[in-house]
C-alpha cells in the first residue's frame, strides 16, 4: 500500500476520533480516564501522524536511492532529503497543485513519478524544458544548440557499477556536476523536442541509465519535488555507514 495513502486514512482515522473525543465526549462529562485503547491510542496519536503527514506532504520527504543510475552523484544507500514545495505545493495522494508555480531548473535533480508506472518514484536529472530542442552526439548533450561542456576525466575507482567507467564535470549555465561515462558503450546519438509541459530527464550514470531516452518525458503533474541533500548513507562495499557522503547538499 501506498505510504503516502496510508498516512492519509491513518490521519482521517485517528482524526475522527479525537474529534469525536474532544468535541462530544468532553462536552457531555465522559470519564475519559477509563478510555478503552481503541479510542486511547488513536487520540494520542492523531497530532504525531498528522505532523508526519503536513511535513512529509509539504515540506521534505525521506527517499531511498535503490540503484546506481545516478551515479556518481548518488550512490544506492543512499538516503536523501526532496524539496516538496520547490514545484508547487501538491495534495497528497491526489498530487493537484494547490498553490506555487515553481519549475525545474535545467541541470538540477527532480523526483517523479514514473511515467510508466506512477506507483513508483524515480530521480534523475532535468536536463530539458519544455520545448527545447536536444541532441546528444558523442556522448556529450546541446540543447537549443549550447552544448553542455564536459572537463576532466578520472577513473572511477569503485566497483559498483559493471565495467571500467570515468569520472567528467558537466556544466550547464552556472551549475556543474558530475557524470560517468563507460567508454566502451556506444554513444546512443539522438535528436529530440521536448513537448510543452513536460521535462527531459537522464541519470549521471549515463550509459546505464533507463531514462527519457527510454520511456520519454515527464509531465509536469509527476514533479514530486527536488533533491537537495543526502542525510543518511549505507556503503554496500564497506558494509557500514558512510559517513562522509551525510550532510552533502545535492548538485
Amino acid at each position: 500500500m501506498d505510504f503516502e495513502l496510508l498516512l492519509v486514512v491513518l490521519t482521517l482515522l485517528t482524526g475522527t476520533i479525537w474529534a469525536w473525543d474532544r468535541w462530544l465526549r468532553r462536552r457531555e462529562g465522559i470519564d475519559r480516564d477509563r478510555d478503552p485503547w481503541y479510542v486511547d491510542l488513536p487520540r494520542s496519536l492523531f497530532p504525531i501522524i498528522l505532523i508526519v503527514l503536513v511535513v512529509r506532504s509539504f515540506v521534505a520527504e525521506p527517499f531511498r536511492i535503490p540503484s546506481g543510475s545516478m551515479l556518481p552523484t548518488l550512490q544506492a544507500g543512499d538516503f536523501i532529503l526532496v524539496n516538496k514545495v520547490a514545484y508547487g505545493v501538491r495534495l497528497p495522494v491526489l498530487r493537484d497543485r494547490l498553490i506555487g508555480s515553481g519549475e525545474p531548473e535545467r541541470g538540477e535533480i527532480a523526483v517523479f513519478r514514473y511515467p510508466v508506472d506512477p506507483s513508483q518514484d524515480y530521480i534523475k536529472r532535468v536536463i530539458g524544458l519544455p520545448g527545447d530542442e536536444i541532441r546528444y552526439e558523442d556522448r556529450v548533450f546541446y540543447v537549443n544548440g549550447e552544448r553542455f561542456d564536459q572537463e576532466g576525466e578520472e577513473r572511477y575507482a569503485r566497483t559498483d557499477t559493471d565495467g571500467p567507467a570515468v569520472i567528467r564535470t558537466e556544466r550547464v549555465n552556472d551549475r556543474s556536476y558530475r557524470i560517468l561515462h563507460h567508454p566502451e558503450s556506444p554513444s546512443g546519438n539522438f535528436t529530440y523536442t521536448v513537448p510543452e509541459g513536460e521535462y527531459f530527464t537522464v541519470g549521471d550514470n549515463r550509459d546505464r541509465s533507463a531514462d527519457s531516452r527510454v520511456w520519454g518525458p515527464v509531465s509536469d503533474d509527476y514533479l514530486a519535488g527536488r533533491a537537495f541533500l543526502i542525510w543518511m548513507s549505507w556503503d554496500h562495499e564497506e558494509g557500514g555507514i558512510a559517513w562522509d557522503r551525510i550532510g552533502q547538499r545535492i548538485e
